[in-house]
This record gives C-alpha cells, structure tokens and sequence, in this order.
C-alpha cells in the first residue's frame, strides 16, 4: 500500500499540518509559516513539496515524511520576492521559479521574478545551500513553466528555459534559466530572449515535459507552444467548445502526467461576481496522445480547482443551494458520484463574490489512492472520503479555523504527482 501524507495549510493563521490520511493522525504542526495561497504547493521528486511563504518571503521545500521521525520537515529555504503568484520547478525538481503578482492591491505592482538553484554546486568542505536571483520582467501576474530546450544540450540550467506567460499585453517570453540565475544584486532588468503574442486575458498554464509543449488557457482558448530549433513555435489553440457543449472559457488548467490528459474547468453564464450561482461548470479534459477533446457538465455554482485520485478526477462545487464534491471518470470522462458537503458559515451568497471575505473550500488527492480530502472553510474541519468504499464523509477537526477554505496537497511514494511542474 502506497504511503501518503495529507499536508494541510491554514495560509490566514500561518499552520501547516502534516496528517497521516488513513488515520486521521496529525504527524506535525509547522507554526509561523503562511503559504501564498495563489502560488500553492507545487510536487518535487522524492516525495518532496514546496511552496512559499508570503510573510516570510521565502521558498520553503518540505519532507512530509519526515514527520514524526525525528528528521527535520524543512529541508530547504531560499529568499525569494513576494507577493508570490505563480510557483514552477524544471523537471528534475532542482530549480524553481517564482513570479510576484498583487498581494492585498487591485493592480499588479511589482515586476521582480525569482530564481531558485536548491543544489548549487560548492567548494570541498562548504555546506550545500541554495541560491536565489532575482530580476526585473514586466508588472503583471505572469504565469510560469520551465522546460529543457532541445536545441542546447550543456546540461544543468543552461539547457532550461524559464517561460513566462503575460497579460495585457498577451505575451509568452522566454528565458534562459542559467542568465537569470547569474543576474548580478540589485534586481536587473531581464530582457526575454524570444516572444510569442498571446490573447490579453490568459490565465492557467501547463507543461508537458515529455514534448516540450507548453499551455495557456485564454478566452480564445488553450493556446500551444513547442520549443523549436529556432525558438517558440506556436500550435493551432485547442477550443473550449466541443460537440453538444459550447461557450465559457477556462481560467485553470492542469496535466495529469500519468495518463497525459489536460483538465480545466471551464465557466460560462453572466459575468457579474454577483450572479456567481448562475456560473455554468464544465469539466474540460484534451488527451495530449490522440487530441481528442470532450466537456463534462458539474453544475452551477462555482467550481475551481480540481485533484487527481486513483482513475478519477475530483472536483468541489460551491452553490447556495448546497455544496457538493464531485468525482469524474478519468479515462472514460463522465460523473461518476456526487457526494453533498456539509454547509459552511459565511460562505458565498447570492449578490455578492465568491471571493471576498467569505469561506471557500480546498480539494486534494493522490494518483496513487482513492482517497480525497476537501475543507471546510471557517470550521477547521477536513472531509475524508474513499471513494472505492462508498460515499460515507469521515471528518476532521483541527485547532485552526481554515479561513477562506485553506489549502492542501496530498502525496504518496512515487504517486508520479511530481511530472506536473506547475504550482497548485
């Protein structure tokens, strides 16, 4: 049986806890420590998981398994530049990149982007520490990836590119990850070694390091990019619309590396905040081996991000006619189960935003197992559920209330999460 750790942030209080799922056991309690919860937790190999703390200003790299062994659950930190909005890693899970975005303003602010070496290499007798750079880009909230470039083969950073996805203009610029990483002090300017124009509205992004694709959900849909030869070569957009389903558009979007299919949630209906429970709900999937494209109906409300179990994909739906957590066939997209959740306190209503001082909910699971874990905002509680022994929601309390519906990852041995690069 694969082992996993639940690792479950309450960003707004600044706990993180690492719980043994199947039992319900908190293994330890990180005090102090406040994820961007934008940013969230991105997968590194060895079962590793980093994210970064917005108050502290740091890149924090965890062993969840290290919990209750008397080793240390922080294995790393680096400085980086906050408000953090986005979090990607390089395939092998060395360095790592992260771009600023609003914070607690309305329009983005700062244009510094931070790069990470967590093994650089040392002297003989100096202790290994990592390294951080920083540099100037654009003002915005770019989204980031990082992939090989095929056409250099030095190995280490100078064979990585660091891609950035702007808006307003719509851009896709690339840079080398070793000229960042070598940027004197004093935040310098980084100009982009090559350009790609994208639609002004972009937000999601994946890569697929296999082929070296790299993806942009835009109102226009997800556009495509290849590292050529001779830079980034654009691909016809996959549209949103499919047969029977169409309108809305995707504002996330995710790879499931084992099966190496693309997921989004795509939303349709009014575009008042205010009329929120109106929002249509698809779930969107692409097969990135025979390019065949379908949608999945999930109902009204709002519905974000999503998580991938054993030969599922979860979702959960926030509506003020009630709550539930939706589980989706992976191979075979259909609804297989709706499961209602418990009603939170002060959650979304009718009129007003699904984001501005009310309880949300966060979602995670494991390819590995059957097992998913959803919050409840404002209650400190986690629902448990096994979706291979029924529909039965076990609970957990904890000290803390998950304000705003917290955030989670959950990781098992060699569970293959670590092939999706992007923060989630």
């Amino acid at each position: 049986m694969t082992s996993l750790r639940l690792v479950a942030a309450d960003h707004v209080a600044g706990v993180i806890y690492v719980i043994e799922p199947r039992t319900g056991r908190t293994l330890a309690r990180l005090d102090g420590r406040h994820l961007a919860e934008h940013a969230g937790f991105l997968h590194l190999g060895g079962a590793r998981l980093a994210f970064v703390d917005d108050l502290a200003g740091e890149l924090v790299v965890l062993d969840p398994f290290a919990a209750g062994t008397g080793d240390p659950l922080v294995v790393a930190t680096a400085p980086v530049a906050v408000p953090a909005e986005h979090l990607a890693a390089d395939p092998g899970g060395r360095y790592m990149v992260v771009t600023s975005g609003c914070g607690r303003a309305w329009e983005p602010w700062s244009d510094l982007l931070t790069v990470v070496d967590l093994t650089p290499e040392t002297g003989a007798g100096e202790a290994v520490r990592p390294r951080s750079a920083r540099v100037r880009t654009r003002v915005g909230e770019p989204g980031v990836t990082v992939l090989t470039d095929r056409a250099v083969q030095a190995g280490g950073a100078d064979d990585l590119l660091v891609l950035l996805r702007h808006r307003m203009p719509g851009a896709l610029d690339a840079y080398r990850l070793s000229h960042l990483l070598d940027a004197p002090p004093g935040c310098p300017t980084a100009e982009p070694l090559t350009r790609l124009p994208l639609p002004d509205d972009g937000h999601g992004d994946a890569a697929d390091p296999g082929t070296g694709q790299v993806f942009a959900a835009t109102g226009t849909g997800v556009h495509r990019a290849r590292l050529g030869r001779t830079g980034l070569v654009a691909a016809p957009p996959l549209a949103w619309d499919t047969p029977g389903r169409d309108g809305g558009r995707g504002y996330y979007l995710r790879l499931d590396p084992a099966r190496r299919i693309l997921w989004s949630t795509v939303r349709g209906g009014p575009g008042e905040p205010g009329e929120w429970p109106l929002w249509s709900n698809d779930a969107w999937w692409h097969r990135l081996d025979d390019a065949t494209t379908g949608r999945v109906p999930l109902g009204p409300g709002l519905v974000f991000r999503l998580a991938f179990c054993t030969g599922r994909v979860v979702f959960s739906r926030i509506h003020p006619d009630g709550d539930e957590l939706i589980v989706v066939g992976a191979e075979d997209p259909a609804v297989l189960v709706r499961v209602p959740l418990p009603p939170m306190d002060d959650a979304p209503r009718r009129g007003g935003t699904p984001w501005d001082g009310v309880q949300r909910r966060a979602v995670a699971a494991s390819p590995a197992a059957p097992l998913v874990a959803v919050t409840r905002g404002g209650h400190g509680q986690i629902h448990l559920l096994d979706i291979s022994a029924g529909t039965d929601l076990r609970t957990l309390d904890l000290p803390t209330p998950f304000e705003e519906g917290g955030h989670m990852a959950m990781i098992g041995t060699d569970d293959g999460s670590a092939g999706d690069t992007v923060g989630r």
